[in-house]
């Protein structure tokens, strides 16, 4: 029987195993051991601790115990902040710094030991980043997803402490970015798992959450079917509005520029039944915990527990050219900003208003010092750039994929919505030139051009670019109904994009051979993708799921009347 199609869901949802997901302060500490205890609660910067400290005291006091709290902050090392950064290459880059190899034991001279109550009616809470350090006797994890600390510092809601080591300055975006996350991220995940409660924060005053064992339970068997991250979008300059018009999305800043199907860094899981409270959970949490599962073990073997590929969304329908910019390549991206792999990208045309284009590659006769001086006068001056001068344009045809390997210049035109199809790292756009556009308070984008230059590879260009990175797609296989294509694949990327296109009524059968995909529907009404041991799980338009390396054997069988197109991305090179 053919399931009945639905539409894009915002709020993809799994539920616990052997668990449930509680609501509130008083529901957690109810959950307690019998005291005296030691209970750390640690997690992000970012999160609302003078919130966390009120309501969890209250509850503890609620329900007979005597709360004592250390806040571990005030413990922190005079020299923290500066402690957790990594030294900017070059010097006084305001741009971008290398990524931090700290560690949250960074933050203190000496790590703050709470004496254990010898009153059974007492509960020492020990709060704040770092406070799973203090060798509690009971370990919770509070974590507010990401996006929340981007938008506040952002949009200036959170003014001081959302960086870490640093409680009374200012937020900092760069920061944030590129030493917060590093050493929280590495934090959660050597510690994830001994967490005894896992909490969501978004509602600081009544916040959902699910027992450790439980939430490795639940990862354990998420680990081993598809699953599909929670998406958002951001807004920019430059956004459009597709997606609030499409799917419903509400725009932050009046558009949907950015959308993050997933991008594994920041990408959560919901846990909870779907009438229930739910608790968020980091994408990143499956690959740590089940790295072989999830990734395989030859992808494992060469990335570790980073999660290689993202898909997001760019939405310019309605709105403007991106900036042209482009990635650094793999030497600068490892021994300039420290990521082990590069950033190597596809933009797919899902949707495109009529003469839309794609700017990508270098003209056969472009002149980078011509180049590098009219960037300066556009920064300096106001004066615009002939862009097309030095880059193609070319059509933006719905279904064409562009292939865009690091150093290669590009940028997605107006009218455009384009599944970016991606290695994982996705902080470093070296922007040439953004149309001398202006952000909502009047100032210009940050141009880090100089990086840019540093990166632009000059090889490719002319008709080399249209043979080499707008590639026509080629047949792997077929049977009645079906066919897998590839349709972009270059030797000095690591990751391949192919489309499944699926007849109505019809199926084809896949096998992740010990490598994960990731599948978006990309046309049609729906697909539903079957598992070998009895899952199944629907896909929308413009849905994207992950398909574990542990799933093996699967179907994807279409829904509707309508040919079904799926875009599937997959590591081919270990």
């Amino acid at each position: 029987m053919q399931p009945a199609s639905r539409s894009y869901d915002p709020h993809p949802s799994y539920g616990p195993v052997a668990g449930q997901v509680i609501a509130g302060w008083p529901a957690a500490v109810a959950a307690l051991p019998a005291g005296p205890l030691v209970l750390s609660v640690d997690g992000p910067a970012a999160a609302d601790w003078d919130a966390l400290a009120e309501g969890l005291a209250a509850a503890l006091r609620s329900a007979g115990w005597d709360a004592d709290l250390l806040d571990v902050r005030g413990h922190y090392a005079p020299s923290a902040a500066e402690r957790l950064s990594a030294r900017p290459v070059p010097e006084h880059d305001r741009f971008f710094t290398p990524l931090s190899e700290a560690q949250a034991a960074d933050l203190f001279d000496a790590v703050p030991r709470p004496v254990k109550p010898v009153d059974g009616g007492v509960v020492v809470v020990v709060f704040g980043p770092g406070a799973a350090l203090c060798e509690p006797d009971v370990l919770w994890y509070a974590d507010l997803p990401k996006r929340y600390a981007e938008a506040a510092v952002a949009h200036e809601d959170l003014p001081v402490g959302v960086n870490l080591g640093r409680p009374g300055e200012p937020g900092d975006l760069v920061r944030l970015f590129y030493t917060d996350w590093p050493v929280q991220d590495r934090h959660r995940d050597a510690i994830a798992r001994r967490v005894d409660r896992w909490i969501d924060l978004q509602d600081a005053h009544a916040p959902a959450s699910l027992d450790g064992a439980a939430l490795r339970r639940t990862l354990a068997h998420l680990a081993r079917g598809p699953v599909r991250t929670r998406p958002y979008f951001n807004s920019t300059p430059w956004g459009g509005r597709w997606a609030a018009s499409e799917l419903g999305f509400t725009p932050q800043a009046g558009n949907t520029a950015l959308g993050y199907e997933l991008i594994a860094p920041e990408a959560g899981v919901l846990i909870g039944e779907r009438s229930g409270a739910h608790v968020e959970v980091p994408f990143q949490l499956l690959c740590v915990l089940h790295p072989e599962d999830m990734l395989g073990r030859e992808v494992h073997r060469r990335f570790g527990t980073s999660f290689p590929i993202r898909f997001d969304y760019l939405d310019t329908m309605g709105g403007g050219n991106l900036s042209l910019h482009c990635h650094p390549q793999e030497r600068y991206m490892r021994e300039v900003f420290g990521w082990p792999y590069t950033q190597h990208e596809t933009y797919y045309v899902t949707a495109g208003a009529p003469g839309s284009k794609v700017l990508l590659g270098l003209t056969e006769h472009a002149d980078l010092d011509t180049m590098r001086r009219q960037v300066e006068d556009a920064i300096a001056d106001g004066t615009p750039m002939p862009v097309e001068d030095h880059v193609q344009a070319h059509p933006a045809r719905v279904g064409q994929l562009f292939m865009i390997p690091a150093g290669t210049p590009h940028a997605s035109g107006a009218g455009n919505l384009v599944l970016e199809v991606s290695a994982t790292p996705y902080l470093y756009s070296l922007r040439f030139y953004d149309w001398l556009r202006k952000d909502a308070n009047g100032a210009s984008r940050p141009l880090p051009y100089e990086h840019g230059f540093a990166n632009l590879d000059a090889t490719r260009r002319g008709e080399d670019v249209t043979k080499d990175l707008i590639q026509q797609p080629r047949t792997l296989r077929a049977g009645e109904g079906w066919r897998e294509e590839v349709i972009g694949a270059l030797p000095e990327m690591f990751y391949a994009v192919h489309r499944l296109v699926v007849a109505p009524g019809a199926e084809i059968a896949d096998d992740t051979a010990g490598r994960f995909h990731i599948l978006n529907l990309a046309a049609g009404q729906g697909a539903v993708i079957e598992t070998a041991d009895g899952r199944t799980h629907f896909l929308a338009f413009a849905e994207t799921l992950t398909v574990p390396a542990a799933v093996g054997a699967y179907r994807v069988r279409s829904v509707g009347s309508d040919e079904v197109c799926v875009v599937k991305a997959l590591v081919v090179e270990p």
